[in-house]
């Protein structure tokens, strides 16, 4: 069957009365049969498109970018910036020149600390962040906190463990130089009303960054839209390859923003008295990119946009009622998140450590994350040391979710 065929349920269309599940899962070799993977929120599998494009990339066409002028050196340069103006076009940033290639989420963000931070934060200046961040939205604005004198509050969480943008409004003061929230968050899979927060940011003159991992695999993203001045995902959630990443952030703010780090492509004029450096996004990119990863990431955003990004949003969004409400049948499960989760649903089970229910699920097939999931603050906020994470990609469907159950029939039995 071709995806087309099968990208609609029995009834014809996406939505809540899907039964068939989507066949994507065909395009994806390292899923043997009877494999429930549910751990796409920590990375996903790959589908045979990207496989290739990467095989063909160091097999075929491999070559260095911007310094050969060879023609496999300048046809590899050619790819790679396509890839770039490609990215741009997927998350909607008005240049490619906006868009620059990091090794992951975790590198952006510590990119913007340390050039941006470093550059404009003093004594006396504030950073805003969530209670249900990850650790790579925490940490690098402690250590840039600790450098430069600012100081970090915390925007408390809704009931139904949102960010709470009315206690963001009412906390919000002039002094607030930048606010760091996730698009998606990682544990609780709740959506940010991201332009309501760039409002509420702008408001006083802040920047606004977005951690848009769990976003980008999950639903459309149009930076424009979002009213952010910095977006970070990485490749590897987006079914691309580990190891490369991206920032995009407005062009009159990379622009005003120096180099974090020095070496070759990032240059303009070297000598021993001065350097002068080249304009972004070459300024933010030194040494040897990752030329085949970046070509990865070019075909893993036309396998997302080629299904749609919608229908993804709708399959996942599927998926998580139907979880939801079957674990919500068992009297000994807890849920944590909103009804209305994007793709990810974490539990605990009473009595049970989330490893335990991890390991026996296991024995069962199905993997799933159990752990704090680098989101230690969250847990002490929720009150648990763990959960166990379910969270969906496109190759998932009902019948992972009967796996899950049943793994978990075995942990009752075996718990009592």
């Amino acid at each position: 069957m071709t995806r087309a065929s099968t990208a609609l349920g029995t009834s014809g269309e996406l939505g809540e009365g899907f039964t068939r599940p989507l066949d994507w899962l065909a395009d994806f070799p390292a899923i043997p049969d009877g494999w429930a993977y549910l751990d796409t929120a920590a990375t996903a599998q790959k589908p045979k498109v990207v496989i290739d494009a990467i095989a063909r990339a160091y097999s075929e066409t491999y070559a260095t970018v911007h310094r050969g002028v060879y023609q496999r050196s300048a046809d590899m340069t050619l790819a790679f910036e396509a890839s770039r103006r490609r990215t741009a076009e997927f998350i909607g940033a008005a240049a490619p020149e906006e868009i620059i290639f990091v090794r992951g989420a975790t590198e952006g963000i510590n990119l913007v600390a340390h050039s941006w931070g470093g550059a404009t934060l003093k004594p006396g200046d504030r950073i805003l962040l969530s209670t249900l961040e990850h650790h790579s939205n925490i940490v690098p604005w402690q250590l840039i906190a600790e450098r430069t004198g600012a100081a970090i509050d915390v925007v408390p969480l809704t009931a139904d463990h949102r960010i709470d943008l009315d206690a963001m409004a009412a906390m919000i003061r002039p002094e607030h130089k930048l606010v760091a929230l996730a698009h998606v968050s990682n544990v609780l899979g709740s959506v940010l009303d991201a332009p309501r927060a760039a409002a509420i940011a702008h408001s006083v003159g802040a920047k606004l960054l977005l951690d848009g991992c769990q976003a980008v695999p999950r639903m459309p993203v149009d930076v424009a839209a979002l009213d952010c001045d910095f977006y970070v995902f990485s490749a590897h959630k987006l079914y691309g390859p580990t190891g490369i990443g991206v920032l995009w952030a407005r062009s009159e703010i990379l622009d005003a923003m120096p180099p974090w780090q020095g070496g070759g492509a990032m240059i303009d004029k070297v000598s021993f008295e001065r350097t002068t450096f080249a304009p972004p996004p070459a300024r933010f990119e030194a040494g040897t990119p990752h030329v085949v990863g970046v070509i990865g990431l070019h075909a893993a955003i036309d396998y997302v946009t080629g299904i749609g990004l919608d229908a993804i949003a709708a399959h996942e969004a599927a998926l998580v009622r139907t979880a939801r409400e079957r674990l919500g049948a068992f009297n000994s499960v807890r849920l944590f998140g909103p009804e209305d989760s994007a793709g990810i649903v974490s539990f605990a089970v009473e009595g049970v450590h989330p490893h335990d229910v991890g390991t026996i699920l296991d024995e069962s097939r199905v993997a799933i994350r159990a752990g704090h999931h680098c989101a230690q603050p969250l847990m002490q906020h929720l009150g648990v040391d763990a959960t166990a994470r379910a969270s969906f990609g496109v190759y998932n469907s009902e019948r992972d979710i009967d796996a899950l159950m049943h793994g978990l029939e075995r942990v009752r039995k075996i718990f009592g």
